[in-house]
């Protein structure tokens, strides 16, 4: 895939201050604050809450099938994890926000079971520390729970990073690639058939699980 082919940028947001997320859709129980001029999100829920303590911001706008998206992401505090959607629409083809849907409380099975259809990366995975000792970075496709592409995830613990990490998405037709700082996490390429349709535009979402602590800004779409 090509990245210099996506050069007509599309929307750009700071995300600086709290009136850049003025029309962003917050689902769960989380605080959103500026400290350094970045946005950070924080659930309000403890995790012993389970999912209930899991949270996702959506973005309100709608981008077309070909995008690459890029921001750039500091982790504050661990455990927990990040994922971006993305593509996401109603498994009709509605708006996420359409009142006919369920109402969504940012527990996971609402968004890969729900009514929903989207593409999702999971990065800066660090749940509990029984759970895995090999960091991932996982690319699913939902409706379902599919798990699609797989790969090594760089970053290392927050005692450890540094200032900040330029993560990319780019979505060129039923092709998608991941990258953190212009390495090459994953890719893959959907064939339409074994877990349905490929997913064309929709909207994107910043998702985090409870207790981890995230900085995000200079939020940028580019289309072809």
């Amino acid at each position: 895939m090509k990245l210099e082919r996506f050069r007509k940028l599309i929307y750009s947001n700071a995300l600086a201050k709290p009136v850049d997320v003025n029309d962003f859709v917050m689902e769960g129980k989380a605080a959103v604050s500026f400290p350094r001029n970045r946005m950070r999100l924080e659930s309000l829920l403890p995790p012993e809450s389970g999912q209930k303590a899991n949270l996702v911001f959506w973005c309100p706008i709608t981008f077309p099938h070909d995008v690459v998206i890029q921001w750039k992401f500091c982790p504050i505090y661990e455990p927990g994890l990040c994922i971006m959607f993305f593509g996401a629409k109603g498994v009709a083809g509605q708006d996420i926000f359409d009142e006919q849907l369920h109402k969504r409380t940012g527990e996971y099975q609402q968004y890969h079971h729900g009514d929903i259809n989207a593409y999702h990366i999971s990065y800066f995975r660090r749940p509990n520390p029984d759970e895995t000792v090999l960091h991932t970075c996982n690319l699913r496709k939902s409706y379902g729970f599919h798990m699609v592409a797989q790969g090594a995830d760089p970053i290392p613990t927050v005692s450890q990073c540094k200032d900040h990490y330029e993560i990319t998405i780019a979505k060129d037709g039923a092709q998608i690639a991941f990258y953190i700082d212009n390495l090459k996490i994953l890719e893959y390429e959907d064939d339409g058939k074994t877990y349905g349709p490929v997913i064309a535009g929709g909207k994107i979402g910043f998702r985090q699980m409870s207790p981890l602590i995230a900085e995000y800004w200079d939020l940028k779409v580019y289309t072809k």
